[in-house]
């Protein structure tokens, strides 16, 4: 009988590693399904509905969500973007874990949802506050206003730290790939994942039986 997938989140400041983290899952593990969120704002040059986002319109998304189709939304810079349940649901009837890389809010409304007791929360702190500040400068790619602005975020979301399942700092990636596998290996293995555990048992007491 297939195990029942299960519904992976990382959250964490933004520099901290969890898309990093993310990517390198993937490609541990290509049986793993990435959540694709929906959104209502117009495709960029080069994206492909179904890949980079669901491409909705406002009519349809608030359609999804007023029917209980969406996992989690929120409305950003007046575009909605949310994490469809559909698709989420396809994968853990076939044994195939979800991966999310969402904020504390969208994690939030995940665990509270009619799939929350299949969820796996998993909370990327960085080492230190200078450690943040210098990688998110190593990126070269935002003004100082808007690291700034970041770094401001940052405290907010890092006092969530105390609802996840899991936390892990990020002192150095591959160690933290290491500890992300480790958490993702032992909830496979969980009991109440193992669908056929128990009649795998009554067989072994069978067997004590005819001795």
């Amino acid at each position: 009988m297939t195990r029942k997938g299960l519904l992976l989140i990382l959250s964490s400041p933004s520099g901290a590693g969890k898309s990093t983290l993310a990517r390198r899952l993937m490609d541990w593990d290509p049986t793993l399904r990435f959540s694709v969120s929906a959104t209502t704002r117009a495709p960029r040059q080069g994206e492909v509905d179904g890949r980079e986002y669901f491409f909705k319109s406002r009519a349809e998304f608030e359609a999804m969500a007023a029917a209980g189709e969406m996992l989690e939304h929120a409305e950003v810079f007046g575009n909605f973007y949310g994490s469809p349940k559909g698709p989420v649901e396809a994968a853990m009837a076939e044994g195939r874990d979800t991966l999310f890389d969402i904020d504390w809010q969208g994690g939030q409304q995940i665990r509270n949802s009619s799939l929350g007791r299949d969820v796996v929360s998993i909370f990327v702190l960085p080492p230190s506050i200078a450690e943040l500040d210098r990688r998110l400068r190593g990126r070269a790619q935002d003004s100082d206003e808007v690291i700034a602005g970041r770094m401001a975020k940052s405290r907010d979301e890092i006092s969530h730290w105390a609802e996840y399942d899991y936390v892990i700092v990020n002192h150095d990636i591959d160690r933290a790939f290491e500890e992300l596998v480790t958490i993702l290996r032992a909830e496979r293995m969980r009991r109440d994942r193992q669908p056929g555990l128990s009649e795998f048992v009554r067989g072994l007491n069978r067997e004590f039986d005819a001795r």
